[in-house]
């Protein structure tokens, strides 16, 4: 005799468990699916986004970056440059690309702390619209001259624009070198004419050539023209020296205060980017940094190469963000 007679579902009862086995079903189905997508990424070529022209520093240490990346992940890193507009047409087309892992950003304080403050319309937000996923490193820049003019220092250069106002001349190719030579006008008080250029090569063509007398250049750009002769290097841009060029002053030993300007480098997705898939690339860019042969490599472009978690980039491209808008802003330089 049976205590508890077992008891039939009703038809309504029976129907939910079915759903419910059915959608548990789906559910299963798309993890799976998910996990398999993820676990072949990459399983396509990726293109590196270059916001400067070819033989550019972030170019050349890009490339560097794209062949080792490419070894780890076994797929083709394909550097494309879309160069102009301090670097936001670039930033630009990331931005509204598919966040899959197969469109990457390698940029610097051009397009995401300075060109939001030193242009009028910017069709992105550098904090919204991309995924942070690794930090690069510093690319230290340098104020470098004409050799034939007639100033070999810092505070020669000052002196001559001093008694020349606004007949001396400097080139820039990106935003740090806007901002550097603002920032050397405002501070050592000299009125000097801004000659802006597409890319830092460009700029460093005409320096050599005579037709400008000054810039801030990265080091990767400028140093074979300093170690061959063709220019003149009085400074690092830095408060500080710098372990790459040691015997060259900072600015604030060569007689400028409060001058401490720097260009980072870091690597972006657009924003909604599967959190697996930073962790895989952040991976590898920290496998990348640690690397001594390759640091080497990067160290005798005159690139400074470290890392961090994305988390640690998020807070520093924010923290930057605020920092060059007062940089710019205590230069006097108007948004174009």
């Amino acid at each position: 005799m049976k205590l508890f007679p077992t008891l039939n579902a009703s038809p309504r009862v029976s129907a939910a468990r079915s759903a419910k086995r059915v959608l548990g079903t789906s559910l299963l189905g798309l993890a799976l699916c998910a996990t398999s997508a993820l676990a072949a990424y990459p399983e396509k070529p990726i293109n590196l986004i270059v916001p400067f022209p070819a033989g550019s520093g972030t170019d050349a240490v890009g490339r560097i970056f794209a062949d080792e990346l490419g070894k780890m992940l076994g797929q083709t890193v394909i550097v494309e440059n879309k160069p102009g507009a301090n670097a936001t047409i670039a930033a630009n087309y990331v931005a509204k690309a598919k966040p899959d892992g197969y469109t990457l950003f390698v940029t610097t304080n051009t397009s995401h702390s300075a060109a939001p403050w030193l242009m009028k319309n910017v069709s992105y937000d550098p904090v919204k619209d991309f995924t942070p996923i690794a930090r690069g490193g510093n690319l230290p820049f340098l104020l470098v001259t004409n050799p034939s003019r007639p100033y070999k220092t810092v505070k020669e250069l000052v002196d001559y624009a001093k008694a020349n106002p606004g007949n001396v001349t400097y080139a820039t190719g990106n935003s740090t070198g806007i901002v550097a030579g603002g920032t050397l006008g405002a501070v050592a008080g000299i009125d000097i004419l801004h000659i802006p250029y597409k890319g830092t090569p460009q700029a460093l063509t005409d320096l050599v050539g005579g037709q400008v007398d000054f810039m801030f250049t990265d080091f990767t750009s400028g140093m074979p023209f300093v170690t061959s002769g063709r220019l003149h290097a009085m400074a690092v841009s830095t408060a500080k020296r710098s372990d790459l060029v040691p015997d060259l002053p900072s600015m604030e030993e060569a007689g400028v205060p409060n001058f401490d300007i720097n260009s980072w480098n870091g690597y972006f997705g657009p924003a909604g980017m599967s959190p697996e898939i930073v962790k895989v690339l952040n991976t590898a860019i920290n496998k990348i940094v640690n690397d001594p042969a390759t640091k080497k490599r990067l160290a005798d472009l005159g690139f400074d190469a470290f890392s961090g978690t994305p988390e640690e980039f998020s807070t520093f491209v924010q923290d930057q963000y605020v920092l060059w808008g007062d940089l710019i802003k205590a230069a006097k330089i108007a948004p174009q």
